[in-house]
């Protein structure tokens, strides 16, 4: 099931894609992806979409994920990354935290801070919690999985290597996280370690990777990070991102305004945004 959240920032309500690629309104009976609903979500794929109104118009995408309580990423968990950044292959998880104000949707402009130099790009699966975990195994750890989006971890490089301190304030400005455009559930994506993914900038090609070349599949990284904090549903997990990021060109290369980024992953749909000053 693909589900969605549509209308303006604060004000989305609930949707689901039918066969046909249409938006169905189910708001009524359910109108947003609360936790308890991430955490039990039969009564979603029991519905018969038929019955529900399609959504006219092209209203905004929203997140696809409201009511987030944590945003977590993993750094450098694609040993090519790794490399173009000039950083060892980490020998476990690297986690950093992602501010969840960062959020915002697909589609929706990305501003670049004032006094912002090296504002860069990273397309990365997102994992969305469905079931609290706590020192869970790996062989236990997609129970505890809802689905999967698509996150662009937009990132400024400057703040994040230069001045000191911890990734999370390169990581966390204001539309910083673009999440979706639909939550695609567990059951569609039946190897989330099988996905293409790809990043355009001005419809220049510069991140072409796949998630079978993670260093630490899904199933690992829930079960590490849920031993070192409690994962509860709405939480998400961004898993690191393929080579292709401005920071790694020679010389690098670095987002301006104007310039628009697009990007998807297999199965889990396209974003695009453009860059805006502040």
């Amino acid at each position: 099931m693909k589900l969605a959240r549509l209308g303006d920032m604060g004000a989305e309500r609930l949707a689901a894609v039918d066969a046909d690629g249409d938006y169905r309104d189910i708001s009524a009976d359910f109108p947003d992806l609360t936790p308890d609903l991430l955490s039990d979500l039969s009564p979603l794929q029991a519905l018969d979409l038929a019955s529900y109104p399609v959504v006219e118009g092209s209203p905004r995408i929203g997140a696809c994920v409201g009511h987030v309580g944590k945003f977590i990423c993993v750094g450098l968990n694609y040993s090519d990354h790794a490399a173009e950044s000039n950083m060892p292959v980490p020998e476990e998880p690297i986690l950093f935290a992602k501010a969840t104000s960062a959020i915002c949707g697909p589609n929706d402009d990305v501003l670049i801070p004032p006094g912002a130099e090296k504002v860069d790009w990273e397309v990365e699966l997102g994992i969305v919690i469905g079931k609290e975990a706590r020192y869970v195994s790996q062989a236990d750890a997609l129970d505890h999985v809802a689905g999967y989006c698509v996150v662009n971890d937009v990132s400024e490089r400057h703040y994040q290597l230069e001045i000191g301190g911890q990734w999370i304030k390169g990581k966390s400005a204001d539309t910083f996280g673009p999440t979706g455009p639909w939550l695609v559930t567990r059951d569609e994506v039946p190897d989330p370690q099988e996905l293409s993914m790809w990043l355009d900038v001005d419809g220049r090609r510069f991140q072409d990777g796949s998630t079978n070349t993670m260093i630490f599949g899904v199933a690992h990284l829930v079960s590490y990070i849920s031993h070192y904090m409690s994962l509860q549903p709405g939480d998400i997990i961004s898993t690191g991102t393929p080579p292709g990021v401005g920071l790694g060109k020679k010389p690098p290369v670095f987002l301006k305004a104007g310039q628009t980024m697009r990007l998807g992953i297999d199965g889990l749909g396209e974003q695009q945004q453009m860059a805006r000053a502040t």
